[in-house]
């Protein structure tokens, strides 16, 4: 089962829906339900068994932190669910997981896939820590043979960016290559009812085009399309963007949600944290060893809890999940998330 969320997050309103899939000594993963798109994103793809059919089907985007076995061994899991849907997964991580999906899916025989009725087509980009990405896709059309697409140069590490979300990752050093990300609400837009009636204007899908045209950055005399409540009398097809952002629209700042796992406690890396996560609603980040085990953590480029807490005060986060416990601690759970959120709230 996933986590559930808390009584003050259910007081929320909320455009997506984050929750850790496993226990917080089990694979790490972040189960995000874009609540209003009937869809998800995923990161990381370790075990996925705790996923329910459905959920896996709602997945359109996965990104994945780096290709130690933990963080994607789960693709075997999705490749089969999704396996005869009509659909295209993005998959998203570090350079060398173009080349990790191609072996994945090389590995199995896929002579009688052309008796599908979907196409299942995997959209596979990576990215260095330049910011350059290469992109490849394999469809089932093709016996899932790679096509190679275009490069490019990302600005500020963002992935993916849609009208309502967009995600930015940034290149950590855990002994190689592996990626922090930051799921970002672009705007929270409310639309106020009471005034909506006033002006005899109707709840409808004209409202999703006027909310899109909010977070392009309309022009106040663009014309949106209304729908209004009476169709007696004569009245306009469409009204001016400025006039309904001004009487019947309120925006606010999107949620913001950071996902670190798998990275040692360098300068660098914690300079590149904080900036990634700065302000984040919540940020998931490993904190799997205690403090008194600080040389063991190092070794294996990973954080302790204190540290994780650490890097969660100086990037001013306002809620701090930790998990990806070290077997070690079984049974001591409480005491690492108890180190972490000391660190958090001191000072």
């Amino acid at each position: 089962m996933l986590r559930a969320p808390n009584e003050n997050e259910k007081a929320v309103p909320r455009h997506f829906d984050p929750a850790l899939i496993n226990d917080p000594f089990d694979d790490p993963g972040l189960y995000v339900d874009l609540v209003f798109e009937k869809r998800a994103l995923l990161f990381d793809l370790g075990d996925l068994g705790r996923l329910s059919p459905r959920k896996m089907l709602r997945i359109s985007d996965v990104f994945v932190t780096h290709l130690h076995m933990d963080h994607f061994a789960g693709f075997d899991q999705l490749l089969r669910r999704l396996l005869g849907r009509e659909m295209t997964l993005g998959v998203y991580g570090p350079r060398g997981i173009i080349d990790a999906v191609e072996h994945k899916l090389r590995a199995y025989s896929w002579n009688l896939i052309g008796g599908y009725d979907g196409n299942l087509t995997f959209r596979v980009t990576e990215m260095d820590e330049s910011g350059r990405t290469s992109s490849a896709s394999f469809s089932g059309r093709t016996q899932f043979a790679r096509r190679d697409e275009e490069k490019g140069q990302l600005s500020e590490g963002t992935l993916l960016k849609e009208s309502g979300i967009q995600v930015r990752a940034t290149t950590l050093d855990h002994g190689l290559p592996a990626l922090a990300f930051v799921l970002e609400e672009r705007a929270h837009i409310n639309i106020w009812r009471n005034r909506l009636n006033a002006m005899g204007l109707a709840v409808g899908p004209w409202l999703r085009k006027f909310k899109e045209a909010t977070l392009k950055g309309a022009d106040d005399q663009s014309p949106i399309n209304v729908a209004w409540a009476n169709a007696e009398g004569a009245k306009p097809d469409s009204l001016p963007f400025g006039l309904l952002k001004k009487e019947i629209m309120k925006t606010s700042s999107g949620r913001k949600i950071a996902y670190v796992v798998d990275c040692a406690y360098t300068e660098r890396n914690i300079e590149r944290i904080v900036k990634l996560a700065e302000g984040a609603d919540t940020l998931f980040i490993e904190g799997g060893f205690l403090e008194c085990d600080s040389v063991a953590a190092a070794a294996r480029r990973h954080l302790t809890a204190r540290q994780a807490g650490t890097i969660a005060r100086l990037a001013r986060v306002k809620r701090l999940v930790t998990f990806h416990y070290s077997p070690r601690y079984k049974g001591q759970g409480a005491e690492l998330a108890r180190e972490a959120q000391d660190a958090f709230l001191s000072g």
